[in-house]
């Protein structure tokens, strides 16, 4: 017989593992750290220019970053802090390398979402946000799977769970239930609302004196922040459940919005959100408070019915989220995309997928979808982005073929984002 004293045993083994794993893939200090690119890569790949061009600007001004240098003096290499210096200090035909960020609006967000499990959904949010930090923006990752791989690949894995996406519902669902108990009914009757009791579990916590950056923990990218998620963070969804019942009025699945809508409008220009395979609180949370629906699928056809599956119960629970305000809160996305994975160019079964992706789901599916290669195999086992692997841990052309399969699908993101962000108000 098997009980949970068995399984804690069978976790503990696993987290010794886990600290095996982590001496592998990090540094010594058991901490990821962020690579330096070369100069080939910054200028024909980051800044999208001739290499000779950069080597002629850096010549002819003294006091931009240098790098390190190779001992045979051939290739320089760049912090993304000095490639980002570079970006400040150098135009192109008078053309600025800053990155494209409508004035006067706040950060866009993308939740990429698809209750499939495998379908790539964490694989695509590190991956979107490491090219969106190459290409000079400020990203905030927002983990809400407990499964926790998009923390882990980041470097974070010692995280309490009250820092989670479930802290931040916690916190929401008191200072939120501050708020209705302080209101009144209005001018006309002047009688106070009934008071809503929260048991002392919950706000004997001390998530309510948490502040808004708490939540947030650096990553060896410097211009990268993250909402971790945890294993522990699992019970959220029995925990709101019980937390609805406190106080049924309390509009759970605006909690995340609220409290990113509390962050300075230029503190970030992208957030992504990484969703767990299943629609709950957590991943309502995320879908209300995107601007943009990220949909990953494999190629395959039980994927695509999957995914299927996934859009149909999604809108039903988007509608039910209407009437549980009434008919007053209907969520729009400004975009949905459909992006397909681990695609195989020249896989017939893939290529009719594809095509009947295309077919029902047009215009919504990306032209350029996610190849599966050798270098994302390998970037996977070493919970890292090709963005982030040395080319010089493999041959350089495959390096660079799964490179530009992630730089195309990304493209069409910025530009699916910058579309949406138009439309925000200011």
């Amino acid at each position: 017989m098997f009980t949970h004293n068995e399984l804690a045993r069978l976790q503990s083994q696993s987290l010794k593992m886990q600290g095996h794993i982590r001496r592998q893939t990090y540094s010594p200090e058991m901490e990821k750290t962020l690579r330096r690119f070369s100069s080939w890569e910054v200028a024909e790949l980051i800044f999208k220019m001739n290499p000779s061009t950069l080597r002629g600007r850096l010549a002819a001004d003294p006091s931009l970053p240098e790098g390190l240098v190779e001992e045979d003096g051939r290739q320089r290499w760049y912090s993304l802090e000095e490639i980002n210096e570079l970006r400040r200090r150098i135009k192109v035909k008078g053309k600025s390398l800053m990155p494209e960020r409508p004035a006067g609006k706040r950060a866009i967000r993308a939740a990429v979402a698809n209750f499939k499990g495998g379908a790539g959904k964490s694989t695509v949010a590190l991956h979107f946000a490491h090219a969106a930090a190459l290409d000079g923006y400020r990203v905030l990752a927002v983990d809400f799977d407990p499964q926790a791989t998009l923390s882990h690949s980041m470097g974070l894995s010692d995280v309490s769970e009250e820092y989670t996406v479930w802290g931040i519902m916690a916190r929401d669902l008191i200072h939120e239930t501050e708020r209705m108990n302080a209101a009144t009914r209005g001018a006309e009757s002047g009688t106070a609302l009934p008071r809503r009791q929260l048991p002392a579990a919950v706000t004997g916590m001390g998530l309510d004196a948490l502040r808004i950056t708490d939540f947030i923990k650096p990553t060896s990218w410097p211009t990268i922040d993250l909402i971790p998620s945890c294993a522990n963070a699992a019970f959220v969804e029995f925990a709101s459940a019980q937390y609805r019942h406190l106080n049924p009025e309390w509009s759970f699945f605006a909690a995340v919005s609220r409290y990113l809508d509390a962050l300075p409008d230029d503190a970030y220009d992208i957030i992504i959100f990484d969703c767990p395979p299943a629609i709950g609180y957590q991943s309502m949370n995320a879908v209300f408070a995107a601007d943009v629906l990220y949909i990953p699928s494999g190629p395959g056809y039980w994927e695509y019915d999957s995914t299927t599956s996934f859009i149909g119960q999604l809108s039903e629970a988007l509608e039910d989220l209407g009437r549980f305000q009434g008919g007053q809160t209907e969520k729009a996305f400004a975009d949905i995309r459909f992006l397909l994975t681990r695609f195989e160019p020249n896989n017939e079964l893939h290529r009719a997928m594809q095509s009947a992706f295309v077919q029902v789901f047009r215009p919504h599916v990306t032209e350029h979808p996610i190849e599966m290669t050798r270098a994302v195999e390998q970037s996977g086992r070493f919970l890292s982005s090709i963005y982030e692997m040395d080319y010089r841990q493999m041959t350089r052309e495959t390096w660079r073929r799964a490179r530009a399969s992630f730089d195309r699908a990304y493209d069409e993101f910025k530009a699916t984002l910058l579309v949406a962000w138009d439309k925000l108000e200011d």
